[in-house]
C-alpha cells in the first residue's frame, strides 16, 4: 500500500513569502488522516511548522504517520524551508517517539504545576520587592540579549533570534512595568540584590517568563526562592497554576523545576532540512 499526501485545500500564500496548506494523508487514495503545514509567523518562510498531524484510529500503528511526516519534509523543501518544527503534547508519547526516530531534537519544553496547599516561606533574610523604573531599562536589555543567545545556541540564525526576542518582549511587556497582569520583581538577601523574576499571565495560568539569579550568587538555592516568589505572587493574583518554559540543555533549571513539582506539558522540536 502507498501512503501519500493529497492537498485538501488551496495553497495559501502571503506577500511576505508565508505559506500554509492542509493535506489528506491517503493510502491508495483513501483518506486515513490529515496534516497541516505552515511557514513560521516569526522565523519566516525559511521555517516550516507541522501544525497538526492526525491518523484515524483504524490506521494507526501501521507507519502512516511516519510516511506523512517524511512527506511533509519534502513539501517543506519544496517551499525552500531550511528547518521544520513541531510542537507535541507531553502526553503524546507515540508522537514523541516518532519525532525522535525522524531526527527531531528538543529545543525547549513547557512545564506547569498546579498550586495546592500552602506556598513555602522564603529563607530568613530573603525577600522580594517590585522592580524600579531605573532598574527596568538595564534589565530589559539584559533579558533580550540573553533570550536571543538562547535561540542562537539552538540553531536559530542571529537575525531571526533577535527579531523573535524583540517581538516576544514587545508583545508581553507593551507597557513596561505598567503592563497589566505582570509582576517584575527583584529578589534580595539581607538587602543585597541577588536575582530577578518576571511573572505574567497566559490564559488562566500564571507564567514565569524569566527567572535569573545573579551570577555571583548562583548555587546557593536562590533559584528556588525566586520560584517560591512566583508561586506566592500567582496565588495572590488568584491563579492556581504556574507554567514556564525551559530550554533544552539547561540542566540546573530543569532539575530545580522538577524538584518543585513541575511537569512537562509540551515539547518544542526541530530538525534541519538538508
Amino acid at each position: 500500500m502507498t501512503t501519500t499526501l493529497r492537498p485538501s485545500a488551496p495553497l495559501q500564500q502571503g506577500a511576505d513569502g508565508a505559506r500554509s496548506r492542509t493535506y489528506d494523508v491517503c493510502v491508495n487514495s483513501r483518506p486515513v488522516g490529515s496534516i497541516a503545514l505552515a511557514t513560521h509567523p516569526v522565523f519566516g518562510p525559511e521555517v516550516c511548522q507541522v501544525r497538526d498531524l492526525r491518523i484515524d484510529e483504524p490506521d494507526r500503528r501501521r507507519g502512516r504517520a511516519t510516511v506523512a511526516a517524511l512527506a511533509a519534509e519534502e513539501v517543506a523543501r519544496g517551499w525552500r524551508c531550511k528547518r521544520i518544527e513541531a510542537t507535541i503534547p507531553a502526553m503524546a508519547t507515540g508522537a514523541l517517539r516518532l519525532a525522535a526516530a525522524l531526527g527531531y531534537v528538543e529545543r525547549n519544553r513547557q512545564m506547569a504545576k498546579p498550586l495546592t496547599g500552602d506556598v513555602s516561606a522564603l529563607p530568613d533574610g530573603v525577600a522580594w520587592r517590585p522592580m524600579t523604573e531605573d532598574e527596568y531599562g538595564p534589565w530589559l536589555a539584559h533579558e533580550e540579549d540573553g533570550y536571543t543567545r538562547d535561540w542562537i545556541e539552538r540553531g536559530v540564525p542571529e537575525a531571526a533570534a533577535r527579531a523573535k526576542a524583540a517581538a516576544d518582549h514587545a508583545r508581553h511587556l507593551p507597557q513596561g512595568l505598567a503592563t497589566p497582569d505582570t509582576w517584575l520583581s527583584v529578589l534580595t538577601r539581607h538587602g543585597v540584590r541577588v536575582g530577578t523574576l518576571w511573572l505574567g499571565v497566559i490564559g488562566d495560568e500564571a507564567f514565569v517568563f524569566s527567572v535569573e539569579v545573579e551570577e555571583e550568587h548562583r548555587g546557593q538555592g536562590l533559584g528556588r526562592s525566586l520560584m517560591l516568589c512566583a508561586e506566592a505572587q500567582a496565588r495572590a493574583a488568584g491563579r492556581n497554576r504556574v507554567g514556564l518554559n525551559v530550554f533544552a540543555g539547561n540542566a540546573p533549571a530543569l532539575r530545580l523545576y522538577e524538584s518543585l513539582g513541575y511537569e512537562p506539558t509540551s515539547y518544542y522540536l526541530y530538525k534541519h532540512l538538508l
